[in-house]
């Protein structure tokens, strides 16, 4: 997704509006451009590529000016070319806007304009809706109301910043399906579309919500609907901190963010677990908890790594809570007409709280009649809005584009989840026990699995050149299989697939060659004599055998090139210790073939659009 930053205050715009914008390039990005008003008009400086470029670009230019808005844009209306880059100027050059989104009708809109000599200097929908705003603006002369007006006109999704030649103190802000933050300081606000490029200058927010719009000078922040209705806004603190962001001695946030994990999965758990009375406490269900204990079907929803964290998730919920639980992908499930039976629970899973795909799910199931609960990691995001119900994930932020830490942390939520509705349903004292005590003993495992960082980094280094790999696993497994080959193509570029184990000859055996790296998660669980048979088939079509295996197995030393051993825990917890190798292997394998780890091509963080 597309990054937006904007400023308003007393110092000069520009270097803000640039180090916002570094801070946002996690997010994924083809170009960058910035807009400021100053004495002389609007003024505008764009560049193809990384924002150094802009950077470069900048140091001729000469912006000036206290008021700006600058974006971050990844391509889809039109290549990444510089007329296409952000902020797009109205036909007059009087207004400036950056926008993140979709605009649906812009075809329309084009159309419009152009029929009224209006001239257009881009191929993006983007352009439509500054054109449109200028058409207004020139029959009213009021900014505001052009905004809000245009904004009344158009389809599709959209966060917003705008500024205006003839108001050059004033920024106006809104948005629709995409998210934007106000941040409140000391004489001054910055608007983003992340509250990492807001941590550094406050932690007083402000969160729009969908069809809201923002108008900020020097004096005042005023807040209403698209239709005009005045919005009493409360000031939040944002959960985040600059030391969180900062590589702090990494070569990438991703590798930070790995090794991040044993804390960050305690803050998940922390204050959750009452090993003493054998509960789990999760503050965010209270009001909900007969509710949910009454549901009779469990549906799970996300993308990506989230719909795995659903997978693991549907075995949790069957085996412990004893309910039937299906897996839905969130950008399927939207176009599909679910059947949603009384006593429904749907449980919608996003690490940023925004992802399109997963929001549409959620209002669909909401409109059919399920109860709805949220496992999210960005407080103040749209789905933790919107459901009955939640609870958050309390990992941090997550820079890096491949997730990781927000996957363990969204399995651990799952498992405490399923953990409280199976002892409010059926589940012993004696097995609550069991399971709290292990997941409590997760985050200290993890700390050991993360000393076989060496190790894995060898391992990498001999394989990195093999374009074609397998993930194998059976059970809770399979779906840590698909994370981890979903890891190594996103980062890596290396061509790999996820399979359940005993898939494997019903068609992918042909695939196996001499020398074809083939993981196998096999821990020591009910489904591990399976497991060993499939290795035995790998082998004998001469394939290379790796192996993430329980600490004391010697069994697999003989039949594998290399064995990954990791502390032994619970089967249905295994997942949680067993990914850890594969985001490592899937890190080093990326480093070594030189690509840019934090920013995968063609990638983005939080995908808002379709």
């Amino acid at each position: 997704m597309c990054g937006i930053i904007g400023y308003l205050g007393a110092k000069q715009a520009a270097p803000i509006l640039l180090n916002g914008l570094q801070r946002l390039e996690y997010r994924g990005y083809d170009s960058a451009g910035m807009a400021l008003a100053g004495p002389g008009g609007v003024s505008t400086c764009k560049a193809v590529g990384r924002v150094r470029q802009l950077e470069e670009r900048l140091r001729d230019a000469e912006l000036e000016g206290v008021v700006g808005i600058a974006h971050t844009r990844w391509a889809t209306h039109g290549g990444p070319t510089e007329p296409n880059a952000h902020p797009h100027l109205s036909a007059d050059g009087r207004i400036a806007l950056v926008h993140n989104g979709i605009i649906e009708n812009h075809g329309a809109i084009r159309a419009f304009l152009e029929q009224r000599g209006v001239e257009f200097a881009s191929e993006t929908d983007t352009e439509s809706l500054v054109q449109l705003v200028g058409f207004f603006y020139g029959e009213s002369g009021d900014f505001l109301e052009s905004v809000r007006r245009a904004l009344g006109e158009v389809s599709g999704t959209y966060g917003v910043a705008a500024l205006c030649a003839d108001e050059p103190g004033v920024l106006v802000a809104a948005r629709r399906g995409s998210p934007l933050i106000i941040g409140v300081g000391d004489g001054e606000y910055v608007v983003a579309s992340d509250g990492s490029a807001i941590v550094e200058h406050t932690s007083q927010v402000i969160y729009l919500h969908d069809n809201e719009i923002a108008r900020i000078d020097a004096d005042s922040l005023a807040v209403s609907t698209i239709d005009s209705v005045p919005v009493a806004k409360e000031v939040d603190v944002l959960e985040m901190s600059l030391d969180q962001i900062q590589l702090s001695g990494y070569d990438h946030h991703m590798l930070k963010e790995i090794f991040e994990q044993p804390e960050s999965l305690r803050n998940a758990l922390r204050g959750r677990l009452d090993l003493r009375e054998g509960q789990v406490r999760l503050g965010g269900l209270k009001a909900l908890e007969r509710e949910i204990v009454r549901c009779r079907r469990l549906v799970l929803t996300g993308c990506g790594t989230a719909w795995h964290a659903g997978l693991i998730g549907e075995y949790l919920f069957e085996e412990l809570a004893r309910m039937p639980a299906d897996v839905e992908y969130a950008s399927e499930l939207r176009y599909r007409n679910p059947i949603v039976d009384d006593g429904t629970l749907a449980v919608v899973v996003s690490q940023s709280g925004e992802t399109a795909d997963t929001l549409a799910a959620l209002r669909e199931m909401r409109t059919k009649g399920a109860t709805v609960l949220g496992v999210v990691n960005a407080v103040g995001s749209s789905i933790a809005r919107e459901t009955d119900a939640g609870v958050y994930l309390h990992a941090g932020p997550e820079i890096g584009v491949a997730s990781t830490k927000a996957f363990t942390g969204q399995v651990a939520v799952l498992a405490m989840l399923a953990i409280d509705l199976g002892r409010r349903r059926h589940l012993g004292p004696e097995r609550t026990a069991e399971m709290l005590e292990e997941l409590a003993a997760v985050p200290d495992k993890m700390a050991k699995v993360l000393e076989l960082d060496g190790q894995i980094r060898a391992l990498a280094e001999r394989l990195v050149e093999r374009e074609n790999w397998l993930y194998l696993g059976r059970g809770v497994n399979y779906p840590a299989a698909l994370e981890g080959a979903l890891k190594l193509k996103e980062i890596s570029y290396i061509h790999a697939e996820g399979l359940p184990a005993a898939e494997m000859k019903h068609g992918p055996i042909a695939l196996i060659d001499e020398g074809m790296p083939a993981g196998f998660i096999a821990p020591r669980d009910h489904t591990y004599d399976k497991v060993l048979a499939n290795i035995e088939e790998v082998r004998s079509r001469k394939g290379c055998v790796i192996a993430v295996a329980t600490e004391g197995d010697s069994a697999l030393d003989g039949l594998c090139e290399e064995v990954i051993y990791v502390p032994a825990t619970l089967p249905l917890l295994s997942p949680l210790l067993t990914a850890i190798p594969l985001q490592l292997l899937a890190y080093h394998a990326a480093v070594l073939r030189g690509h840019d780890v934090d920013r995968p091509r063609n990638l983005a963080k939080s995908v808002t659009v379709e």
